[in-house]
């Protein structure tokens, strides 16, 4: 598994596109798990998780799940634990969820990649 991570309109999307120019990728926003289990790219990975929570599914072992059945997808998410902590109780909820799930997959990844200003940062490589 690979990772690239950074806030919102910071480049992610674009420097996947150009790091891995032959994988077909998946819009998380758009996606049902059948995608997400299958996928050799996924774009959005954090709105897959919203997505799941507004369904009211449990995401606790949503990492465990992506690892077993799809341990070599590039997943792109942003970042969303950052600035204020918002006053609404799901929005806190969900952006404790991508921080705890993300944690788990940069855990398990072997490659981590950080975007800031379009310049991808490798913060970790296996």
């Amino acid at each position: 598994m690979k990772m690239i991570i950074g806030g919102a309109f910071q480049g992610k999307t674009a420097l996947a596109m150009e790091k891995y120019p032959d994988i077909v990728w998946v819009d998380g926003a758009d996606a049902d798990w059948n995608l997400i289990g299958t996928a050799k790219g996924i774009l959005n990975f954090h709105e897959f998780i919203r997505n799941e929570m507004q369904k009211k599914k449990d995401v606790s072992g949503l990492a465990e799940q992506l690892i077993s059945c799809n341990p070599d997808v590039v997943l792109v998410s942003d970042e969303v634990g950052y600035g204020v902590v918002p006053i609404d109780a799901f929005d806190r909820a969900y952006r404790e969820a991508v921080g705890r799930i993300c944690t788990k997959l940069a855990a398990y990844s072997s490659d981590v990649t950080r975007v800031v200003c379009g310049i991808g940062t490798v913060i970790k490589h296996d």
